[in-house]
């Protein structure tokens, strides 16, 4: 009975769709549009919190070693690194090793700094890296009043301006992203309450004979399913072949940099997923919403 029951719900949601085709395509265009502008904002605030979240790991605190510390005292000043909380790692590097990277990060212009191969001006020094991007900078002022730390260089506000763009972006994009997902919902909620409207005395006459109030409300709860997953349908498909095409292009462009790009699988698989089930909902909601005064009468 039950099964019986839900098949002519199904048929009746299938078959309301096709009594309303304009109102159909006009719900079906708003969740379509609206999903597409929230797949866009989605995928470019994933990617720019993947590569913020990246940087953030990058961040490091370089301690040039006091030029006149021994190698005894060098070691007495990676274990009191090494000790300190929130402190993941300790890695030296010779003053041989930041002259080579100095050149190479200078390009052709770094062969002039080839003349110091001799008498080489630059400090032994220890690569701190630590648990979060957060503990940088109270790490950072414990590691200055260390013995034989010469100099520590984090690039204090760079790392502040960093998380603050990281942050605002964040909040920013997810703002967006709901005003969005409003703006679809009363969308499809205006375009359902016109195609309940224009059937009211259909309503009216299930009432009459009986019907409860839920077996009204399934057709509709159905059909606006349906025009949630059929809205999504095209942002999806849209969506997977414009971040293949974007992956592979800004892929060779990015290569040799800190800054990469969510991998094409699984992140448009996730994405997909996503906007199918947001449109789902918002499909099913406009219509819960819409009919709801028809069945307060």
């Amino acid at each position: 009975m039950k099964a019986r029951t839900m098949r002519r719900h199904v048929r009746e949601g299938f078959l309301s769709l096709r009594r309303n085709g304009w109102m159909t395509f006009a719900s079906v265009s708003a969740v379509a549009v609206t999903l597409m502008l929230v797949g866009v904002f989605l995928a470019v605030i994933m990617n720019v919190s993947h590569i913020g979240t990246s940087l953030e790991k990058d961040v490091e605190i370089r301690v040039l070693i006091d030029l006149t510390a021994n190698p005894k005292q060098q070691q007495e000043l990676k274990k009191n690194l090494t000790d300190m909380n929130h402190v993941t790692s300790v890695k030296f590097s010779s003053k041989q090793q930041e002259l080579n990277n100095l050149i190479k990060s200078m390009g052709n212009d770094g062969k002039a700094f080839k003349l110091f191969e001799q008498q080489n001006p630059l400090n032994d020094t220890f690569i701190v890296k630590t648990d979060s991007p957060q503990s940088i900078s109270s790490v950072a002022k414990k590691v200055e009043k260390l013995q034989y730390a010469d100099k520590v260089i984090y690039g204090k506000e760079q790392v502040q301006k960093l998380f603050n763009a990281v942050s605002v972006g964040r909040n920013v994009g997810i703002v967006l992203i709901l005003g969005l997902l409003f703006t679809a919902m009363f969308l499809i909620s205006n375009t359902i309450k016109i195609t309940i409207f224009a059937r009211r005395r259909e309503i009216e006459i299930m009432r009459l004979v009986g019907a409860t109030n839920n077996f009204i409300r399934w057709p509709f709860l159905l059909e606006g399913l349906t025009l949630g997953v059929l809205g999504a349908l095209i942002p999806v498909v849209v969506l997977i072949a414009g971040y293949n095409v974007i992956y592979n292009m800004m892929t060779a462009k990015l290569a040799g940099t800190m800054f990469t790009l969510l991998p094409f699988s699984p992140f448009v698989y996730q994405l997909s997923a996503i906007l199918f089930v947001i449109g789902a909902l918002i499909g099913m909601w406009g219509s819960v919403m819409s009919i709801r005064k028809f069945l307060k009468k």
